[in-house]
């Protein structure tokens, strides 16, 4: 039951704690009243709606539209970069606000796995500030990518800069990241460097990765790891939309299983499901499908994204 005291003090105590900043022991001395009068009289102004807490998002925040994709598709974190058009035009809002989400809440002792392949990833990185008083374990690739040789040192340069900036021990796959025959992966996983970096999948507690769709970003392309036109005209036929570190789903973001499975070195669909957080960045309409498909699956629990395709995922 709300109490009986005075409307009017109650709005005075209101007005003194919530416009004048006084404390409740100074608002006590002032009305000549105990300090558990001024408490109920504040919360009791709460509850009768004469104190209303609004919140403004300044520009360049969407909040809403945050909430209502997070809630739809049952995600950890939503964050939409004020940022619209191709993918070039948001490469830079969106690698910043990845960047200050990972400085945010990465947390000490972290093992995280890394996609290094990714336009996306790569500008988060490169956005990234040292951080000063915590300290993760690992930075561990999850999926190989030597390509050519005079592209060798991209697969590595990404992960090696987010373990300075983190004072992790960085990982590195010393593997490509897709080869012609299954019989290749199988001996590769059998050799000790790469077999002991597949080891840490398994402990991983976060992972960061950009959203592929079916057609291959520059960066790919440069980098000699492509997936050959007849895998992908295969996934195309089977449902294919979309990948997460060449594990490819459909529309509704249920797995494709492919031949092409047996034949990529990197962290399985079960390993990478299983990291108990999983941080995707991607936008632009061209990654629009495949970036549905990815938080309808599961495939990915936090997004980084821009306005557009927020408001896309949010209707």
């Amino acid at each position: 039951m709300q109490s009986r005291d005075p409307l009017s003090l109650i709005v005075h105590a209101a007005q003194l704690y919530h416009e004048q900043g006084l404390t409740q022991p100074e608002i006590a001395e002032t009305l000549g009243v105990s300090q558990s009068r001024v408490s109920r009289w504040l919360k009791d102004a709460v509850e009768r709606g004469i104190v209303r807490t609004v919140v403004f998002p300044p520009q360049g925040v969407f909040p809403e539209i945050e909430g209502r994709v997070r809630d739809r598709y049952g995600l950890r974190h939503v964050v939409v970069a004020d940022a619209r058009g191709d993918e070039q035009a948001i490469l830079p809002a969106l690698g910043s606000a990845a960047s200050i989400y990972l400085e945010s809440t990465l947390a000490s002792g972290a093992r995280v796995g890394i996609s290094s392949y990714s336009a996306f990833v790569k500008a988060a990185v490169e956005s990234m500030m040292p951080l000063r008083k915590r300290r993760l374990d690992k930075i561990v690739q999850v999926m190989g990518g030597v390509g050519r040789p005079d592209v060798q040192i991209l697969a590595t340069q990404t992960a090696d800069r987010f373990a300075r900036l983190t004072g992790a021990d960085p990982v590195f796959l010393p593997a490509p990241g897709v080869v012609s025959q299954a019989a290749t992966r199988e001996a590769l996983f059998k050799d000790d460097l790469v077999h002991v970096v597949a080891r840490e999948w398994n402990a991983l507690t976060d992972v960061l990765v950009g959203i592929g769709s079916l057609t291959p970003s520059p960066l790919i392309e440069s980098s000699g790891n492509a997936v050959p036109e007849a895998d992908i005209a295969r996934l195309r036929s089977l449902g294919a939309v979309g990948d997460v570190a060449m594990r490819f789903f459909a529309a509704d973001g249920s797995r494709i299983i492919s031949e092409l499975d047996e034949r990529v070195i990197g962290i399985s669909a079960d390993q990478l499901r299983a990291v108990p957080r999983r941080i995707g960045i991607a936008g632009g309409a061209r990654k629009l499908e495949a970036v549905r498909a990815a938080v309808s699956g599961g495939w990915i629990d936090v997004l980084i994204t821009d306005a557009e395709t927020g408001e896309a995922l949010a209707r």
